[in-house]
């Protein structure tokens, strides 16, 4: 079922759903499955999994020289979805990046995912590789967001990269696009920013997950129909990692409560609180779906939930 019917069926009802990151390479899966297990009493109707793109190390060789290999540490996302289809009857929500596909690649992943009975993709540009200053499209690739929408838009429209192909059968995919409501780091202002996402609807986005946000006001003042990603802080050092990556803002109040803790374990009390409150004034305000973004660990978001649900 798509991610629309899921928030159709609701009939107003806040719903839970979460993201998760595949295993490390050489991880059991199972690993995963302990940490979704115990969010099941909670009745998630969708899962997102994410997509990694390629690193590049560098490795001495005996000559002295450097080799540039190319190593993807979190694996198996296609394969993740369907394991989960499979063992928990839940929908899944593949992240589709631009960084590490070509158009054909990309055709070629959507084309697997349909035939795994998948109809639901969120659309990202994806991260900058580590080593690079700046996002790089593959060539033949997609530099933005957009232009891998477009691209799940005309596959459901049964328009293929090879033009010649006779009655292909079109895909059903429910595309869906992120939002940030602090801006992407890219943008030179929000008002640009929330431009290139209507653009983004226009073309054929059917949903908005959100950036992870800790001030509630900053997604009153964003929102249309969307939803609210969330995480709950679970470490001290997250008070100065997380605006860092994520180029979001944390409330003053919240940074006071974690400066107060002697230890992660007070921080991870803080961080369940802080979560329930922000929760709790989502739902009041009406949000479709409480998404939250669990990082491989599923404790805190159980406590938060048990709350809620």
């Amino acid at each position: 079922m798509k991610v629309t019917d899921h928030l159709k069926n609701a009939n107003d009802k806040t719903l839970f759903s979460i993201e998760i990151l595949p295993p490390l390479k050489g991880e059991n899966i199972q690993i995963l499955f302990d940490n979704i297990d115990p969010l099941m009493e909670f009745k998630p109707p969708f899962i997102d999994v994410t997509y990694h793109r390629e690193e590049y190390v560098y490795k001495k060789k005996e000559n002295g020289l450097l080799e540039k290999i190319s190593t993807r540490k979190r694996p198996g996302t296609v394969g993740i979805c369907a394991a989960i289809q499979n063992r928990y009857k839940v929908d899944t929500v593949p992240h589709m990046i631009c960084g590490g596909f070509t158009r054909e690649e990309t055709e070629n992943a959507l084309i697997d995912l349909q035939f795994l009975g998948i109809d639901n993709v969120l659309v990202l540009q994806g991260d900058v590789i580590k080593t690079e200053p700046r996002f790089v499209p593959e060539p033949d690739g997609h530099k933005y967001a957009s232009d891998l929408l477009q691209q799940v838009v005309a596959m459901n429209h049964g328009k293929f990269l090879d033009e010649e192909l006779g009655n292909a059968t079109p895909t059903n995919f429910c595309a869906g696009v992120a939002g940030y409501p602090e801006k992407h780091v890219s943008a030179p202002n929000l008002k640009t920013d929330l431009k290139h996402l209507k653009q983004k609807v226009d073309l054929g986005a059917e949903y908005i997950v959100t950036q992870m946000f800790f001030d509630n006001k900053k997604y009153f003042d964003f929102v249309v129909p969307i939803i609210p990603g969330i995480k709950p802080i679970t470490a001290k050092s997250q008070a100065n990692v997380l605006p860092t990556i994520f180029h979001i803002d944390l409330p003053q109040d919240l940074v006071e409560e974690v400066e107060k803790c002697k230890d992660n374990t007070a921080v991870r009390q803080v961080g369940v609180e802080w979560t329930i409150q922000q929760s709790k004034e989502l739902v009041k305000f009406g949000v479709p779906t409480l998404h939250f973004y669990s990082m491989g660990k599923s404790d805190p978001i159980y406590k938060i939930a048990r709350e809620l649900f």
